[in-house]
């Protein structure tokens, strides 16, 4: 059972952020959404959603203003191909997002993401130390990573 569950605290956008990243991830499902009761102010508006990104558990609450997403936090995705790559960092960047340094982004609720192909760790930490360090150089000049890019600096 999982006991560790990503708990996202948004200004009213719950909903829409759940919509969005569940378009986004296949897998994906709502598993269900708390309401405020009737007489409340916020009748009929979502405080709580509870949903599954890629079998991965989250929680978005309505909670107000007074938090805001920072960098100190991210959410790391983990792809095979260019295309996994360039699938996620284009959706999560539409509508607002803003585009960060070395596979880094902003999604538009202020989220911050990683998109991260498996081949970067691994050229990263290869025992050959200069090839780990020119597969470093090279994805500290991008933003989003470019797979095919990063292999050509590392092998120099």
């Amino acid at each position: 059972m999982q006991k560790i569950t990503t708990f996202l605290w948004f200004d009213g956008q719950a909903e829409e952020a759940m919509n969005h990243y569940m378009s986004i991830f296949k897998n994906s499902k709502e598993l269900s959404v708390t309401r405020w009761p009737k007489g409340h102010a916020d009748e009929g508006k979502v405080l709580v959603a509870s949903f599954e990104l890629d079998g991965v558990p989250f929680l978005a609450l309505n909670g107000g203003p007074q938090y805001k997403f920072t960098e100190a936090i991210s959410l790391s995705i983990d792809c095979k191909t260019q295309e996994e790559v360039d699938h996620f960092w284009t959706r999560l960047t539409e509508g607002g997002g803003e585009p960060g340094p070395c596979g880094w982004l902003k999604d538009k609720f202020g989220v911050s993401w990683q998109v991260v192909p498996e081949q970067l760790p691994r050229l990263l930490g290869d025992a050959d130390r200069a090839k780990a360090g020119r597969a470093m150089n090279a994805m500290m000049q991008m933003g989003k990573i470019d797979i095919a890019k990063l292999e050509e600096a590392a092998k120099g």
